[in-house]
């Protein structure tokens, strides 16, 4: 959910990155986003890596709570 939240917030460049709470949000989130930003390029100016960030937190979810009974 907070990638979602730091997706939206990414629209308003108004807001200033380097002040609480985006700060926490900011550090929290880039570290689960940066490694799939690394592997899949921008497609026409559109930044699909929180997409597939949430995608693979999905699925590692789930082979979680399929092996924790």
């Amino acid at each position: 959910m907070l990638i979602v939240v730091w997706c939206l917030l990414s629209w308003f460049p108004n807001i200033n990155w380097y002040e609480q709470p985006f700060r926490a949000l900011d550090q929290a989130i880039k570290p689960m986003v940066l490694p799939f930003r690394r592997l899949i390029p921008p497609i026409s100016g559109l930044d699909l890596s929180p997409m597939v960030a949430i995608f693979i937190l999905q699925i590692v979810r789930h082979v979680v709570a399929a092996v924790v009974p």
